[in-house]
């Protein structure tokens, strides 16, 4: 269902599958996808609606995949069932709705890199996920309002992540904006911030900045809904069984 319910399995993702080759000294494979839903998505409350992708791109091991796109939901689900040890898909709730037409010739795509979804020259949009076409809304915003040339990348891969592109990205625009549906705090956005410190600090021309989940639990959406389905649960024995 959703990536909070993977923690019930940590132990045989983080401490087994992820180390499993190393600890056998090269001669166990583990071929294994996990597909999860992230995202605050419907807002479906505190036990359903996170993102914890950042977690997991901590531990070396495994491939963490991000897809927004069509391409990218197929793709890259056909390179991970083919790759030898294990990959995380996790897939965006608010993006399962959307509708699009495949290439007759579509197949796997190559997840080591990150994609530059829209060309620009002065700031660089960085995100992935569900947050990536939201991005390249406020990139055509910005543009039209303020003639800002925004440049989007869409990391598309979390772990291993594709410095490379983010670091050439903000050389050419001196200006960096990392957009993350986690929390702020040792989240995957501050990764790529330090990254972009490392390697790129004297191409800034303002500090980099994030935009992040808020600090606290995700609420209910709609909690007028789930106060009448309470009380329909308390009224009516048979719908509570």
């Amino acid at each position: 269902m959703t990536v909070n319910f993977s923690l019930l399995a940590l132990d045989q993702i983080v401490n087994n599958a992820a180390t499993i080759l190393h600890m056998s000294g090269g001669q166990f494979n583990i071929p294994l996808v996990i597909r999860m839903t992230t995202g605050a998505g419907r807002q479906l409350a505190a036990q359903h609606s996170h993102s914890l992708e950042g977690w997991y791109a901590h531990i070396p091991g495994i491939k963490i995949l991000t897809p927004a796109t069509l391409e990218d939901a197929r793709g890259m689900l056909w390179t991970a069932l083919e790759d030898p040890d294990p990959v995380l898909i996790f897939e965006n709730g608010l993006l399962y709705n959307m509708e699009g037409e495949l290439a007759a010739a579509a197949g796997p795509v190559e997840i080591s890199r990150a994609a530059i979804r829209r060309p620009g020259k002065n700031i660089s949009l960085i995100t992935y996920g569900g947050t990536l076409f939201k991005t390249l809304q406020a990139a055509e915003e910005l543009g039209r309002e303020h003639n800002i040339d925004a440049e989007v990348i869409d990391l598309r891969t979390l772990r291993p992540l594709d410095s490379e592109t983010i670091v050439d990205s903000v050389t050419r625009t001196h200006h960096a904006v990392i957009i993350d549906e986690g929390w702020k705090t040792g989240s995957i956005s501050a990764e790529i911030m330090a990254r972009i410190m490392e390697n790129a600090f004297y191409e800034l021309d303002a500090p980099v900045a994030r935009v992040c989940t808020w600090k606290c639990r995700c609420p209910i959406r709609n909690i007028l809904k789930m106060r009448r389905f309470h009380r329909c649960q308390r009224s009516s024995p048979r719908l509570a069984g």
